[in-house]
């Protein structure tokens, strides 16, 4: 089969195209900031009821690489393995922004959770566990 330079140009041209269309898809397709959380001020008030000592924190890693690593990664960045795969980004814990929160308010986005973020109240039922995750998330600053 014999292609002329007419075709050639004009098939060229085509994939050219349909790549460019294909990536446009995939940047508008990443991740994108998730939006602000509501936080109610039951929780936002909520006071840390377990101590804040090495044994807690060393308790909350623990917790933290079996139930929350795969998304926020093991310094908290957001960049575990399944992170890529989200829609939202999962944030990071070591920002400023992040660790100003209140324990309240990390314990109910840690938690209750909303959208890509699961319920967590039934895997960690342990009150004093999950302080102790609000705990090592704690000690992710930059």
């Amino acid at each position: 089969m014999k292609v002329d330079m007419k075709n050639w140009l004009f098939i060229s041209s085509l994939l050219v195209l349909v790549c460019f269309v294909l990536m446009s898809f995939m940047i508008v397709q990443q991740q994108k900031p998730a939006k602000p959380w509501a936080v109610p001020d039951k929780y936002k008030n909520m006071k840390n009821t377990s101590k804040k000592d090495a044994a807690s924190i060393s308790d909350g890693k623990i917790l933290y690489n079996k139930e929350c690593n795969s998304c926020h990664g093991k310094t908290g960045k957001g960049d575990g393995i399944k992170a890529k795969t989200l829609k939202t980004t999962s944030g990071d814990f070591t920002t400023t922004t992040f660790q100003s929160q209140t324990d309240g308010a990390i314990y109910y986005k840690s938690f209750v959770g909303r959208d890509e973020m699961p319920n967590y109240e039934k895997k960690i039922t342990n009150e004093l566990d999950r302080w102790a995750v609000i705990n090592y998330i704690r000690s992710l600053k930059k």
